[in-house]
């Protein structure tokens, strides 16, 4: 069984930049109901049950066509979830604060700069059409900046997750409305570069 993952962190604790209704909403709420309703595809499939999550995502081909759109939606919203809560954190980001030893080397590498990967991100996650949202993965041993819609997951594509940014309107409308760039902005300041850096040595 899967199960939504506690925050490490109060849900006031991103303050002032996402407000802690949101936050209380979006991981009590939002993402548990993702939870259930995986649980609930899978139920039956006692192969796919004992999988983790990011496997299950992986092997994305071998699901089974009765329950593929269930596993791509509410399976990727736990993982896009899961991972989301783990790369924010109080106090960690700030606008001209980045990464720093391999992973700042490779984002000056693949992305030209700091400054530049976070316009692209930035741009990504607020050009994306609707739900959805804005990645930062390892895809081939480089780093690349994508958008997805819905929960798709850059998982099912063979790509790695390193920081993801949600733009789903359940993220931010109570404080920004819709105001998609504002909360962009401030969101900056809640990323927790080292969670970034270390599911970037996982990867590698």
């Amino acid at each position: 069984m899967h199960e939504v993952p506690p925050l490490s962190y109060s849900f006031d604790a991103l303050e002032p930049h996402v407000d802690a209704q949101t936050m209380q909403i979006h991981h009590d709420k939002h993402h548990a109901a993702y939870v259930t309703n995986l649980n609930k595809a899978l139920d039956g499939h006692p192969d796919l049950q004992s999988k983790s999550v990011e496997d299950l995502l992986r092997g994305f081909a071998g699901v089974p066509e009765a329950i593929r759109t269930a596993v791509k939606n509410h399976g990727g919203g736990h993982a896009n979830h899961s991972l989301f809560w783990q790369v924010m954190g109080p106090h960690d980001g700030g606008s001209s604060n980045g990464p720093g030893g391999d992973l700042a080397a490779a984002i000056d590498r693949d992305l030209g700069s700091f400054q530049s990967f976070k316009e692209k991100l930035t741009n990504a996650a607020a050009g994306q059409f609707g739900s959805g949202w804005g990645w930062l993965v390892v895809d081939g041993g480089k780093l690349d900046v994508i958008a997805r819609p819905n929960q798709d997951s850059p998982l099912m594509e063979g790509k790695t997750p390193l920081l993801g940014v949600d733009v789903w309107e359940h993220a931010y409308y109570l404080k920004y409305q819709n105001r998609r760039p504002d909360y962009l902005a401030a969101w900056w300041n809640t990323v927790n570069w080292q969670a970034v850096a270390d599911r970037f040595s996982q990867a590698r």
